[in-house]
């Protein structure tokens, strides 16, 4: 029995094998008909560089080259996973190890997606390509510049920067090609000090600017301070003390060289201050012979304010004018000689035989050789004189008394003048 059915079973047994394979086909190709592949390109897929700290840590840097970290990568799955597919489930990696000598690294693509089966995935490129060579560092200096303008009757007093040099660091090739950074600032109608931030900025020997995005630098923002200050002209004022020698007199003329200077300070406090004063210990006289001149430090002396020109030291040269003091002898005329509180009984002349009453007069040349005798005045008290002489009844005579002399302005006179005087008393009849 048992022989029988095994004979059975092989009986036509390529036969069954053909339908077997036939079966499969045809149920294969009903699964194709019902879901077949497709593809899906996705543009600028970014290729990932991994171990990177390899060439880091040999002192090496590397430039990308072509665009080559971007590639077309284009997929292909069955039409029924084509829309569970999104760009971000592409991954393309190139793995630093596998750096070749002519310096490309093979591209591995792969779809981070399980809900995706994946039957074929190509790239635009099979690799990226690089510029290697030595990194390096340098200290450059670092300048600054100003554009633009203040305004009117204000001024730049000082500019800083909180670092002079930076240091650089790339590719050789790249740092061999940079010589100095700058930075700059647009100072267009400011009127108050600036502190600001500011990027430097990278130039070569012929003053370009180099735009490096694979150099880096030591400071990306420096300070910037841009002192400015409101501006004024103002006269300086020379003050003095002490007293000249013995028959010499100060004209009271000063004089300064410069006469004026330019001072810098908030505009709140320039608005206050029209002058710059001298003090008068800075400039003694005491014992001059002759004009006086020193030189003098005003900065001590500017308060709140400093001076605007840096070139400038403060150094001015201060005078005092001293003369000799001069004597002139003027005679007073009669005419402008009072003669007050005569006794009634009594008239008086002056005495025709005695020289005419003079004084003499002294102070600086100038001054001293203005006065005109005409403009000298005197008046004789009679009873003042009497009393000071304890003389009640006045006789007949000639008589020396005093006369007080008005004053004439900047000049001295000598303390005791006389005048001669007869006096005589009236007769009964010429009463």
């Amino acid at each position: 029995m048992g022989k029988k059915v095994g004979k059975k079973l092989l009986n036509n047994l390529g036969l069954k094998l053909m339908s077997i394979v036939l079966a499969v086909v045809l149920w294969f190709l009903v699964v194709i008909s019902d879901n077949p592949k497709e593809t899906r390109t996705f543009s600028n897929i970014p290729v990932i560089l991994t171990n990177v700290e390899l060439l880091e840590n040999e002192g090496k840097v590397y430039e990308i080259l072509d665009n080559s970290d971007r590639v077309r990568v284009s997929v292909e799955v069955p039409r029924s996973d084509l829309d569970k597919l999104r760009s971000s489930d592409i991954i393309a990696e190139a793995d630093m190890k596998n750096l070749t000598a002519v310096n490309t690294i093979a591209i591995n693509f792969s779809v981070m997606n399980d809900d995706v089966n994946v039957t074929n995935i190509t790239g635009s490129r099979d690799v990226v390509r690089l510029h290697v060579e030595d990194k390096v560092s340098r200290w450059i200096d670092l300048g600054y510049e100003l554009k633009g303008e203040v305004p009117e009757n204000y001024k730049i007093m000082s500019t800083t920067i909180d670092q002079t040099r930076i240091e650089i660091s790339g590719p050789e090739s790249v740092i061999a090609n940079i010589d100095h950074a700058m930075v700059e600032y647009d100072v267009t109608g400011a009127i108050k000090t600036q502190y600001v931030n500011v990027e430097p900025r990278l130039y070569n020997k012929d003053g370009e600017v180099l735009n490096y995005s694979n150099v880096s630098k030591s400071a990306d923002h420096v300070q910037m301070t841009v002192q400015i200050l409101a501006v004024k002209e103002v006269p300086l004022e020379v003050n003095y003390t002490g007293v000249p020698a013995e028959g010499y007199l100060t004209t009271g003329e000063t004089s300064c060289q410069p006469s004026t200077v330019m001072i810098a300070g908030a505009a709140s406090v320039l608005s206050g201050v029209n002058k710059i004063s001298i003090p008068e210990e800075a400039l003694d006289i005491t014992g001059a012979e002759g004009t006086v001149t020193r030189s003098i430090n005003i900065k001590e002396y500017l308060g709140r304010t400093q001076l605007a020109e840096s070139s400038y030291s403060g150094w001015v040269e201060a005078s005092v004018v001293i003369e000799p003091e001069v004597e002139r002898t003027l005679v007073i005329p009669k005419e402008n000689i009072r003669v007050l509180n005569m006794p009634e009984e009594f008239y008086w002349e002056f005495d025709a035989d005695v020289d005419p009453c003079s004084v003499t007069i002294s102070g600086l040349n100038a001054v001293v050789s203005a006065v005109q005798p005409n403009n000298i005045y005197g008046t004789v008290d009679i009873a003042a004189w009497m009393e000071e002489q304890e003389i009640k009844t006045l006789k007949d005579g000639s008589y020396q008394i005093p006369i007080s002399v008005d004053p004439v302005d900047n000049v001295s006179m000598e303390e005791e003048i006389f005048v001669q005087i007869v006096v005589e008393e009236m007769k009964e009849d010429e009463t």
